[in-house]
């Protein structure tokens, strides 16, 4: 029984000894992944990853995890001419492979979010151009436009719609004409634009459109993504 007891208490100090080299070994593989992490034509202000399943060790010996999840936060890209800035975006990436001496990352699939803040959205509408929540699923547009040169400003309350399936398309559902000719046309101009959403990782698809009170969600979704790392 003495030397039974023995070889338990062996078993488990060896046990608690892997499992604290597992831990440790996934931190430091967690930070270097979200050091690391690059999406090609795009700026990244910061990424947090986290790389589920136990034990990780084996995992990392064949290259190969069941999940990982991560979060990106400032993917910032070109879209006609100007800058677009998705401000967060996070997917659980599955069935994870390490390809080209651990520098780069592919999913055999992958789902998840992308969020725009209204003032990001701001951003990159245009000059002189408000963009807000509008409430029951809609973006408040303001722009201000000159007549006859005076300032008239208008408000509009907006639909957002997935065009192409890479594209925010952002239309006024009506505009308040005052009985002004050619107003609409004029307050339109600032205020329905279309910006491409780009600087996701390479596999992710842009698949369905939600307006909330915190912005622009896009679920996205692919197969066969790439980030490199």
């Amino acid at each position: 029984m003495r030397a039974l007891r023995g070889l338990l208490v062996i078993v488990l100090v060896l046990g608690g000894m892997f499992v604290i080299l597992d831990r440790t070994l996934l931190y430091f593989a967690e930070s270097e992944a979200e050091d690391r992490i690059r999406i090609p034509g795009a700026t990244v202000d910061s990424a947090d990853v986290s790389i589920n399943g136990f034990p990780f060790l084996t995992q990392a010996l064949a290259s190969q995890f069941d999940e990982v999840d991560v979060e990106i936060t400032g993917i910032q890209t070109d879209s006609n001419g100007r800058r677009i800035r998705v401000s967060r975006m996070s997917a659980a990436l599955h069935d994870v492979k390490l390809t080209e001496g651990f520098s780069g990352v592919t999913a055999a699939d992958a789902d998840g979010k992308a969020v725009i803040s209204y003032d990001d959205l701001t951003s990159t509408a245009g000059d002189g151009v408000a963009v807000e929540y509008g409430g029951n699923g809609k973006v408040k547009v303001t722009g201000t436009v000159d007549v006859l040169g005076r300032p008239f400003s208008r408000s509009v309350l907006s639909t957002v719609t997935l065009v192409d399936g890479q594209t925010l398309r952002v239309r006024a559902d009506k505009v308040p004409g005052g009985g002004i000719p050619g107003l609409e046309d004029l307050v339109r101009r600032k205020t329905d634009f279309e910006r491409q959403v780009g600087g996701l990782p390479s596999g992710l698809e842009l698949r369905k459109i939600q307006v909330t009170d915190e912005g622009v969600e896009v679920m996205v979704a692919g197969t066969n993504v790439k980030l490199a790392g």
